[in-house]
């Protein structure tokens, strides 16, 4: 048995603190990855993404289960580390942007092409699904 809960707006148990189902559902975020990139890389934890492939250092791609309705959906990556030769940040990119997978590079900072397996790597994706 499915049921369906209609709502217009969402309020704590006290009553206060309201915030539209609107807000609620267009501004979470739809999914998300959190994953070690060193050695064999391994998913931490993740909503809304599958499969999960290393495509050499520093690059790897990620399926989204549910679908986005376009390619247009914000994708923002990140992770915690710094490249050890020159101490200096190493920034995560989102690439190759689909309604149904991305791909995420760790690296290529100052005009270079050095990559980097990192842990962790993050990305988090808001849009509309399908």
């Amino acid at each position: 048995m499915t049921s369906e809960l209609r709502v217009d707006t969402l309020k704590d148990a006290s009553g206060n603190n309201s915030i539209a189902i609107s807000f609620v559902a267009g501004g979470s975020a739809k999914a998300w990855i959190n994953f070690n990139g060193v050695g064999t890389p391994s998913v931490t934890d993740s909503l809304n993404c599958s499969i999960f492939s290393d495509n050499g250092t520093g690059d790897y791609s990620i399926s989204i289960t549910s679908n986005f309705v376009n390619a247009g959906y914000s994708c923002t990556a990140s992770n915690d580390g710094f490249d050890d030769a020159s101490s200096r940040p190493v920034v995560s990119t989102p690439n190759t942007i689909t309604t149904g997978s991305f791909k995420i590079l760790n690296g290529g900072t100052h005009g270079g092409s050095d990559y980097y397996d990192l842990n962790p790597t993050m990305a988090t994706l808001h849009g509309d699904l399908t």
